[in-house]
């Protein structure tokens, strides 16, 4: 039996889950007590499901991997990617869906919003406690930025963002899933949403390897390069000379790209001779 043609709507229905609380798990207790403050703020109910992934067996997911998992399976509109040692003070839902509202309606392609992040050299935006200072708030909220700090990261399911598949560890990752986010479109932004983060965070050995391969993999990733279609040859570079370099070229090294000796597909192949 064939299946018929199913048609679908230009744009997906909301779901009937409103929040997903995705979250890697290492100590059951901190986690817990994570989950009985978002409960307690209006994270309840049949609208908020709760996903995590038990990471105490020596951490056998990295974050990139383990996080991706819980996008896979999230059904929420909204995924909040949260550290298990995250608490709720004052602000609880109802803070939190006005802040998003205003996001929508200040910059209706945002994907990301998080409580911390770097809107530019030397520049943070800020709405947190943590080991670094109480009720701190650095910014004009919301403000866009380019990197969000892991602790509390909300990722809006319709943009189908994923973390960097060549890329491993815990640390870095709220930064890859931004740049992802920039080159699909979309943009990342820090909101006046205010939690309590108990961790001030370590820059170990193994935050500074993370550093090295997150440079590493971006830096190749955002390199110019030639573009090769089946219908034309671009110059890609983020530079404006660059750019203009590569436009004022284009015409002529397409023309001489189609001669090289490693060109094929240009010429028509002869036909096959029949058996």
């Amino acid at each position: 039996m064939i299946e018929a043609p199913r048609a679908i709507a230009a744009v997906a229905p909301p779901s009937l889950v409103r929040f997903t609380i995705a979250t890697l798990v290492t100590d059951r207790q901190q986690y817990d007590a994570m989950t009985a403050t978002l409960r307690a703020g209006g994270f309840a109910g049949l609208d908020c499901e709760y996903l995590y992934l038990d990471n105490s067996a020596g951490n056998g997911l990295c974050a990139t991997r383990g996080l991706n998992r819980l996008l896979e399976e999230a059904r929420g509109d909204l995924v909040i990617l949260c550290h298990q040692d995250v608490r709720l003070i004052r602000d609880g839902r109802a803070e939190l869906e006005a802040r998003l509202g205003e996001l929508q309606r200040h910059d209706p392609a945002w994907a990301l919003a998080g409580n911390a992040g770097g809107a530019g050299v030397g520049r943070l935006a800020l709405r947190i406690t943590d080991g670094h200072g109480t009720d701190r708030h650095v910014g004009s909220l919301p403000e866009r930025v380019a990197s969000l700090d892991e602790n509390f990261i909300v990722v809006r399911r319709a943009a189908r963002l994923a973390f960097s598949a060549d890329l491993e560890g815990f640390h870095f990752y709220g930064a890859d899933i931004c740049l992802a986010a920039d080159t699909l479109g979309w943009s990342s932004y820090v909101i006046d949403f205010h939690l309590q983060h108990l961790s001030k965070g370590v820059k170990s050995e193994a935050f500074h390897a993370c550093e090295r391969a997150f440079r590493a993999k971006w830096s190749r990733a955002l390199r110019p390069r030639w573009i090769q279609t089946t219908c034309s040859l671009l110059y890609l570079s983020g530079s404006e000379l660059g750019r203009r370099a590569g436009s004022a070229g284009t015409g002529l090294f397409r023309r001489l790209s189609r001669r090289l000796p490693g060109a094929r597909g240009w010429k028509r192949e002869p036909a096959s001779s029949k058996a």
